[in-house]
């Protein structure tokens, strides 16, 4: 099967056959034409169109696929890690091959299902939940987003336009498994269980904050859904990632682990490191990387040169796929075949999931400095992951107009009460900053401590008041 993979997709590569992964069958990666789906420079000039180096005259000595030709298939040299044949032939490989990747898809812009597709099937709770978290995550986005803007919060980051990856590679995970996110993912924990209080307690740094108020806003976790805590330095949750990933199958554990990054992380070293690492050790992680064409303010023509994401992972040894990200039922189809490879197989996987940011990075970037309004209107209305989905369950039967008018009611009414409730609770005491670390606080941070106390004493104006001493 890993045959056909390759000669379709150029996405998946193995020297074996996985066993029992029936839904690894033609037509697998089925996709649109490339005009359906890329959209045109016209339209979005930055989108995922990447630059490449002008020809030269060397494009003759180039070979643009890996199949060089050998003069003698009997003449090799035994090296480590397997026999290299011999030629005569002075070719260079192309930095990338002629046809870009394709992206796996399932449901079109406007919710119905591409001829011939091949997918996981969804049942009818299952959808109904997909889409009801996914509305939840929008409506939990634009609230929070109104209240650090009146000053309530310090900082937000919002999911807007990435709400399929989050809530639908959520739905294709096991409780078992684990999670080691960036900082977008709250929709993976909201499936998981984490209730809208939670969030917002979080959110607010008060006294049943699981974090104790340490953290910045949005940097969730949670140990009972196996959800490891947010960390802002970017990428280092990947090699992470593979150790956890590792200690599973030295258990003999049926899970895997599962880590997200963006595009930007993808230039960090402990991306690279972390695909290498989760390679040589067959380790049974998942990486899931959400291309939204931004890395804050850098493009990803600023970013690399190659293909995207996905063809990183062939060089690593590592299987891959291209999938929309925009699509739910493509995102649950991948990262549910992903997952039962890592298991199964003992490997790690690479998913590159091509989505936007519509939103600004956070509340602290204004993104329409650096990329036209006409590109984020185009995403926000034309490709929505949330309308698309919605389309999808109405021409099922599953939903109607008043469960969408309760729904978007009643979670409204649950965050704004679950904010007075947070406003009212009480902060963290001083003493919480040099808590839980060090069974003894050693003599350097008591010092610390008495030093801070001393000059709250004598500038009582330029601290909080409601954090008690």
């Amino acid at each position: 099967m890993a045959s056909w993979l390759l000669a379709r997709s150029r996405v998946f590569f193995s020297t074996h056959q996985p066993k029992n992964l029936p839904f690894l069958s033609p037509p697998f990666l089925n996709h649109t034409s490339s005009s359906s789906s890329v959209p045109s420079r016209k339209i979005s000039p930055t989108l995922f169109c990447f630059s490449r180096h002008e020809s030269t005259k060397a494009d003759a000595q180039l070979e643009l696929e890996h199949d060089v030709a050998e003069d003698d298939t009997n003449q090799a040299i035994d090296f480590p890690g397997g026999k290299v044949g011999f030629t005569s032939e002075m070719r260079f490989i192309s930095e990338s091959a002629q046809k870009r990747v394709p992206c796996y898809r399932v449901l079109d812009d406007n919710g119905e299902l591409v001829k011939y597709s091949n997918y996981v099937q969804v049942s009818k709770e299952m959808g109904v939940k997909m889409y009801s978290d996914m509305v939840t995550l929008q409506t939990m986005d634009s609230i929070f987003y109104e209240v650090q803007r009146q000053g309530r919060i310090s900082f937000y980051l919002t999911q807007m336009g990435e709400e399929a990856v989050n809530i639908a590679s959520a739905a294709a995970l096991a409780p078992d498994d684990i999670v080691l996110p960036q900082y977008r993912e709250p929709g993976v924990l909201l499936w998981r269980g984490f209730t809208l209080q939670q969030f917002v307690h979080q959110c607010f740094g008060n006294t049943h904050d699981f974090g104790k108020g340490r953290q910045m806003p949005i940097h969730y976790g949670s140990n009972k859904h196996n959800y490891f805590t947010v960390s802002s330095p970017i990428a280092t949750q990947l090699p992470q990632a593979v150790g956890a990933a590792y200690s599973l199958k030295m258990d003999g554990k049926s899970a895997c682990a599962v880590t997200f990054c963006g595009d930007g992380g993808t230039s960090e070293g402990d991306f690279h490191a972390a695909m290498n690492f989760a390679a040589v050790m067959e380790a049974p992680v998942v990486f899931i990387c959400r291309n939204n064409g931004w890395a804050i303010s850098t493009p990803v023509e600023e970013q690399f040169r190659s293909d995207g994401i996905v063809v990183k992972g062939k060089a690593y040894g590592i299987w891959g796929i291209r999938v929309d990200g925009n699509d739910a039922l493509a995102v649950y189809s991948a990262v549910h075949t992903a997952r039962e490879i890592a298991i199964r197989e003992k490997r790690p996987v690479l998913i590159e999931a091509l989505t936007y940011r519509v939103g600004h990075h956070s509340t602290s970037d204004d993104s329409t400095k650096y990329r036209a309004i006409d590109e984020i209107e185009y995403w926000k209305m034309t490709r929505n992951p949330v309308s698309r989905f919605k389309r999808w369950v109405e021409r099922n039967g599953w939903w109607s107009d008043k469960d969408e008018l309760e729904l978007r009611s009643s979670i409204r009414k649950q965050l704004m009460h679950a904010i007075q409730v947070a406003e009212k609770a009480q902060k963290p005491p001083l003493e919480d900053l040099f808590s839980d670390v060090y069974d003894i606080l050693p003599s350097n941070l008591q010092e610390q401590e008495k030093l801070l106390r001393k000059t709250i004493e004598k500038h009582p104006k330029d601290y909080p008041s409601d954090v008690p001493l």
